[in-house]
C-alpha cells in the first residue's frame, strides 16, 4: 500500500484552497461585473462573468449568491451557499488551464431555483458552467 504523499506533480500542484483574496467583495466591482458582464444559465445556477484583460494579481474573483425571495430562512441560503463554493473550491482548478487568457475573471455564480437540490447535482452543473465559460 502507498501512502498519502505518493501521487503525480500534477496532482500537487492543483491547490484546493478558496482563500478570502479570491472572493469578490468590493461593490464597486461587483456592481462593474452586473452592468458590463455576460451572463449564462445551467439550471439551477446562473453564471455573470467578466474578463478584464492585462497584469492580474488573482486570475479569478468569485462571488457567491443565494436569493432571499426564492429562500426565506437564512440556513436554507447558507446552506447552498456552502454548497456552492465547495463546488467551486474543487473544481476551481479548470479555470486555470493553459488556454484561459491573462487578466482577472470576475464570476458570479447565482442560485436560481427554487427548490434545494443534492450537492451532487450543484457540483455536476457547476462543473458544466465553468467548463462552458472557458470556452467563451
Amino acid at each position: 500500500m502507498g501512502t498519502f504523499t505518493e501521487h503525480s506533480a500534477e496532482e500537487q500542484s492543483i491547490s484546493y484552497r478558496f482563500p478570502r483574496e479570491e472572493r469578490l467583495r468590493s461593490k464597486k466591482l461587483i456592481e462593474q461585473l452586473f452592468r458590463e458582464g455576460s451572463s449564462f444559465n445551467s439550471y439551477p445556477l446562473r453564471f455573470v462573468a467578466l474578463h478584464v484583460p492585462g497584469p492580474a494579481e488573482l486570475p479569478v474573483q468569485v462571488l457567491v449568491s443565494v436569493s432571499k425571495r426564492n429562500f426565506k430562512k437564512a440556513v436554507d441560503r447558507n446552506r447552498i451557499k456552502r454548497q456552492l463554493r465547495e463546488a467551486y473550491r474543487l473544481h476551481k482548478h479548470v479555470l486555470s488551464q493553459p488556454s484561459t487568457p491573462e487578466g482577472t475573471w470576475y464570476i458570479g455564480i447565482l442560485y436560481i431555483g427554487k427548490e434545494k437540490n443534492p450537492f451532487n447535482v450543484i457540483c455536476k452543473k457547476l462543473n458544466s458552467g465553468l467548463e462552458r465559460l472557458i470556452s467563451i
